[in-house]
């Protein structure tokens, strides 16, 4: 994929070897406001992180082994991740996250529209799992997702194709 957001070059590669600890800095930029308010020196919350990450990471790869695993890269630089699950009646978005920096500039809105046109021309669905609090919430339901469960502190979302 290459396209523009804000003016800057969007592209896709698959996640290599070395690119940990950037996946590292994505993932532990989705959490900071969550680990702001608990009362965790540096080097807990640092651990905690680490030991999540790498439990998530493990997870999505023995969960789904076929899944694209790819670093965005704006500019030619990394800013985030885009993990999505091919399957025979959907698309899954396992995990779309970008640097704290990247977000806000409809970067975001386009990597979705990319996986929303690639359903659309398969005739299939898209889902993504969010956390019910989360800002990108109204992202998706502006590009037509709907609530289809709720589990937990998570909701399943449904796009259906056009």
């Amino acid at each position: 994929m290459v396209g523009t957001a804000s003016g800057a070059s969007v592209e896709l590669r698959p996640v290599e070897p070395g690119d940990e600890e950037f996946l590292y800095r994505v993932y532990a930029g989705t959490r900071t406001e969550e680990l702001a308010v608990v009362a965790w020196d540096d080097a807990a919350k640092e651990a905690f992180l680490r030991m999540q990450f790498t439990a998530q990471d493990r997870h999505y790869h023995d969960q789904m082994p076929d899944a694209s695993y790819e670093v965005v890269l704006v500019d030619g630089e990394p800013a985030g991740r885009l993990y999505v699950d091919r399957r025979a009646n959907e698309i899954h978005v396992v995990d779309i996250a970008l640097l704290p920096e990247h977000r806000g500039r409809g970067l975001g809105t386009r990597l979705m529209r990319e996986v929303l046109a690639e359903a659309d021309a398969a005739g299939t669905r898209v889902t993504i799992y969010v956390e019910r609090f989360n800002p990108a919430l109204r992202l998706y339901e502006r590009l037509g997702f709907s609530r289809i469960s709720e589990e937990g502190v998570y909701l399943l979302l449904e796009r259906q194709p056009n």
